[in-house]
């Protein structure tokens, strides 16, 4: 189903005046209302939902502490600048530090966060520190190939995927790129001029890929010898998506900074860097700045959204419905492979079964068949469901695979 463009009365428009940048093909589906797992189109008809606006809703759609929380802080003050403290960020940044803390050994070092809008915004700010903290001259950033880490000129660079450089060129200088999971390659070209090393744990838009066990140690001990920064992406692993607060507590390794965003507002746009307090010392007032980071609507949502999920033990959660998850997976004749870890997911199907279609033309027919996803590479799709489904919701999201690749 295509959704029919409307001009501002609510009639039919020519595609070509929609008000919209191209930036998206034209939506399949408009969406008006969702609550926990559940989502429905404008004609009524219900979905269910394996994609949670990509990593975003892990609490699901409209959770009543959340909602609450906003709409009681729209009554109270909306907005005010940063020029002036708020009630909830100090808050918040200090939940955060405690939250990435408790997964480094011996309990890591005290850090402090910038709040921003977006994941790219967190990532452009770990970017700024990390030039800001190595000074003139050791300003280089290495990163993985097929990596994604934002859409601005800066973290697109960043972004390991050569494809789409070329239409942007001339890209900001400093950055590099090397195989993910290769620590030789790694090693040869952190010289004296990089500034950090920029890691996913697992590789969420470029398919999926998970950083091979030890390889993050290996990187942390290269980082030492070396005197750069590891700074580790989280917008998409961070806060219980893969089972545990975030995705790097998963090989006990501390990284200097951490950056974030998705699930931290539960759908509310905000985005926050983590850097350990000697790092970020590095900057200095007027060196970085945000008109709407921290604000209090944003900060507001992500204080209930941390304490809902600190009460539930999301990332247990987690990491329980994705063993069930890949278990029902894994048992199917169609399915080749699952990759990730908690509910951060790629099914790679088997040839056989795709006969000659695409994880994209998956996905759309899941669509179709009230199951909304994403296609992931050639032969995959990805899911990343609310972190609050139950046995139900994945008896369903596995049947309706099934019956979409049968057919």
């Amino acid at each position: 189903m295509t959704v029919e463009h409307r001009d501002a009365m609510g009639a039919p428009a020519d595609v070509t005046e929609c008000p919209l940048m191209p930036t998206y093909g034209p939506p399949q589906v408009m969406f008006v209302r969702g609550s926990g797992t559940r989502l429905w189109d404008e004609t009524g008809r219900e979905y269910l939902d394996f994609l949670s606006g990509i990593a975003v809703t892990s609490l699901g759609h409209s959770h009543p502490v959340v909602a609450g929380a906003i709409a009681d802080q729209a009554t109270r003050l909306q907005h005010v600048s940063n020029l002036f403290g708020t009630e909830h960020n100090w808050q918040v940044a200090t939940v955060l530090d405690r939250l990435i803390r408790s997964g480094h050994p011996g309990g890591g070092s005290r850090g402090q966060v910038f709040f921003c809008n977006s994941g790219a915004e967190a990532n452009e700010a770990a970017i700024k520190l990390a030039r800001r903290w190595g000074g003139r001259g050791k300003h280089v950033v290495v990163s993985a190939l097929r990596s994604f880490h934002g859409r601005t000129l800066a973290t697109l660079h960043a972004t390991g995927q050569t494809e789409k450089h070329e239409l942007f060129q001339p890209l900001p200088e400093g950055f590099r790129h090397v195989p993910l999971n290769d620590i030789a390659e790694l090693d040869r070209v952190v010289d004296e001029t990089v500034a950090a090393v920029l890691l996913e744990p697992i590789q969420g838009e470029g398919g999926v890929n998970p950083l091979a066990p030890g390889y993050l140690a290996d990187v942390r001990t290269l980082c030492d010898e070396r005197r750069v920064l590891l700074m580790m992406d989280e917008v998409q692993t961070g806060l219980a998506r893969t089972g545990r607060w975030f995705g790097h507590h998963h090989d006990l390794v501390a990284p200097d900074v951490v950056t974030m965003a998705k699930a931290l507002g539960n759908g509310m746009p905000i985005g926050a860097c983590w850097a350990r307090a000697d790092v970020a010392a590095a900057f200095r007032p007027g060196d970085h700045a945000t008109t709407f980071g921290g604000q209090p609507l944003a900060t507001a949502a992500a204080k209930a959204t941390l304490a809902v999920m600190e009460e539930i033990d999301a990332p247990a959660l987690a990491e329980s419905a994705g063993d069930r998850l890949t278990s029902s997976l894994r048992s199917r004749p169609w399915c080749a492979e699952v990759r990730g870890r908690g509910l951060l997911l790629a099914i790679e199907i088997g040839a056989d079964a795709l006969d000659g279609r695409s994880g994209a033309d998956v996905a759309a027919a899941c669509l179709d068949a009230g199951l909304v996803l994403v296609g992931a590479g050639a032969s995959a799709v990805r899911v990343a469901p609310p972190l609050i489904i139950d046995d139900a919701d994945i008896t369903e999201a596995v049947s309706i695979l099934d019956e979409v690749i049968d057919r």
